[in-house]
């Protein structure tokens, strides 16, 4: 064999040998990459391809294996799964990012006045706002409408309560709703002092008003919609559970998607309405890559903070009241029974210890033992001591949202006394049930960035260090659980475990490097855990470098 014919036949060699290698999208060197598998695995490279996980292990065997398009050393930043919020109402927040925002005023002249400036930016149409929360006022007393009507006497007001179950109308909005005395509602309340409406309305009553407000374009609405989608992308969301939706915004949301315009994965829950059920039933489940549609959202009851909630005894701050159901107990089984007969999921609100019991035990009548239909219990937030078996018995799902503890704690042992507050909150005794649980936030009444979540399930404490030994905790989570509940138990609630919420060989590449180590840090540096960049796909949807202040 001649000089020459030796080298070609080298080279040739050659580039076989550099065919034969697995030709990758996206390699990432030089991590500490919790890949929250189920030996909660570290390593520190991977490979993607084609949006999906190709090869996990050291930087040296991965970059020597893998040769890629693209090739990122992230100088050993610790990298997780995409964060997955199992409660939150996505819908919601971007038309919040519309709205005066009243989260975390200390005052009603505070609220007023953050309304009178709102409304000189925006001069026209109903005056719309959220956030406001009577605890936190000195006299913790529900505000009435009288300095509303002074302000605004011409325009319609209507401003929603934290938790979203309550809100204040001031009389032109009331006006055009109609509502002219008080009357009696099943499962809502027009609140009348000296025999005069205050203008506050509870649940249901809410939306004797709020139906009255008329609807954003779909042009102001898309842009809402992409704006609160980089603000999920830069706090780490990837999965959003969107809880309570009907099935006209299910279907502007798949047209978003299909143009590229939407992103963000979605598991939503169409609201319990006959309508949602008739769509969804002649359908069937929406499954596509970014979007799931098989569940639906029931409401038991309201709110703790607006006494809504419903409760096997009454309020300890108020003797006179034990909240009330959203709904009679046959329309709850009704609907069981229907969505159960349909092979869907049923994911109910329930807060107050007397609805988790009806709703419990609605779902044990209709479960069989041992079943996997993971039926889910949103909040969870009071259950009665003799109940927490229940959710083990019928294998059904608490979905919680550890700030609403740190958020309530001040005042929740106001609303339930000494005794009944061991069972509120109590995410520990919750996750035993089945060995897991999803965790949430349910934003827009909370903030959306899940470090939060983690800072609050961990410490149980406010950002100010309070209390310093934490609340109940005996009921604070591990490190590790909370990761795994914000990342792989809130897709297994979603039926989407072999999907995502981990880092696997086959899974979505879906993932967040971010600034500190989770599961070493102290409580300030999860405070101030910001994430660098995020990833759907293999895709990169956020930089915080080139992040617009």
């Amino acid at each position: 064999m001649t000089h020459t014919r030796m080298l070609l036949l080298a080279t040739l060699l050659l580039l076989l040998s550099a065919c034969s290698k697995p030709q990758a999208d996206l390699v990432v060197l030089n991590a500490k990459i919790y890949t929250v598998d189920s030996a909660f695995s570290v390593v520190e490279a991977m490979a993607i391809k084609d949006g999906k996980v190709l090869a996990l292990g050291s930087s040296e065997a991965i970059k020597k294996q893998y040769p890629s398009a693209e090739t990122i050393d992230v100088a050993g930043k610790t990298i997780y799964p995409g964060f997955i919020d199992a409660h939150a109402h996505f819908f919601g927040y971007a038309e919040s990012l519309n709205t005066a925002n009243l989260f975390e005023t200390q005052s009603w002249d505070e609220v007023l006045q953050r309304l009178k400036t709102f409304a000189s930016e925006h001069p026209n149409g109903w005056l719309t706002g959220r956030g406001w929360d009577q605890n936190d006022w000195p006299q913790k007393q529900f505000p009435t409408k009288e300095k509303l009507d002074q302000l605004f006497p011409d325009r319609p007001v209507l401003l929603t309560r934290v938790d979203g179950h309550a809100a204040i109308a001031n009389q032109k909005a009331l006006d055009a709703a109609g509502v002219t005395k008080a009357f009696d509602l099943t499962g809502g309340e027009i609140l009348v002092e000296k025999g005069k409406i205050t203008g506050v309305l509870i649940d249901n009553a809410v939306d004797l008003v709020a139906s009255k407000i008329p609807s954003l374009t779909k042009e102001e609405m898309k842009a809402l919609l992409l704006q609160a989608q980089a603000n999920c992308f830069a706090v780490g969301l990837t999965t959003i559970d969107d809880c309570g939706l009907n099935y006209d915004a299910v279907e502007g949301l798949e047209k978003l998607q299909a143009n590229g315009d939407i992103k963000m994965r979605f598991y939503v829950m169409l609201s319990d309405n006959q309508k949602n059920y008739d769509y969804l039933f002649k359908r069937g489940a929406i499954k596509t890559d970014r979007l799931n549609v098989s569940s639906f959202k029931v409401y038991a009851d309201g709110a703790l903070g607006s006494r809504g909630a419903c409760l096997l005894h009454p309020y300890t701050d108020m003797p006179q009241k034990s909240g009330f159901l959203l709904s009679n107990l046959s329309h709850f089984e009704e609907v069981a029974k229907k969505i159960y007969e349909h092979n869907f999921q049923m994911c109910t609100h329930a807060i107050g210890d007397s609805a988790n019991r009806a709703i419990l035990k609605i779902y044990a009548k209709i479960l069989e033992p041992n079943n996997d239909r993971r039926w889910r219990i949103e909040h969870a937030q009071v259950v009665a001591p003799q109940d927490f078996d229940l959710f083990g018995k019928a294998k059904v799902v608490p979905s919680v949202q550890p700030t609403h503890a740190t958020s309530d704690m001040y005042w929740a042992q106001d609303r339930l006394g000494k005794d009944r507050i061991k069972g509120a909150y109590a995410y520990k005794q919750l996750l035993k049930q089945n060995g897991w649980i999803p965790l949430g936030t349910d934003f827009p009444v909370e903030q959306i960035d899940p470090m939060l979540t983690f800072y609050a399930a961990t410490f149980r404490k406010d950002i100010a260090n309070y209390p310093q030994n934490g609340f109940q905790m005996e009921n604070a989570l591990t490190p590790e659980e909370t990761l795994r509940g914000m990342t792989i138990w809130a897709a297994k609630a979603n039926f989407e475990e072999k999907q995502k919420g981990s880092l696997e060989i086959g899974k979505v590449a879906d993932f967040v490097i971010m600034e500190n180590d989770l599961l070493k840090a102290n409580q300030q540096q999860i405070l101030k855990n910001k994430v660098i960049k995020t990833y759907i796909n293999g895709e990169k949807v956020y930089d915080k470098a080139l992040r617009k202040n």
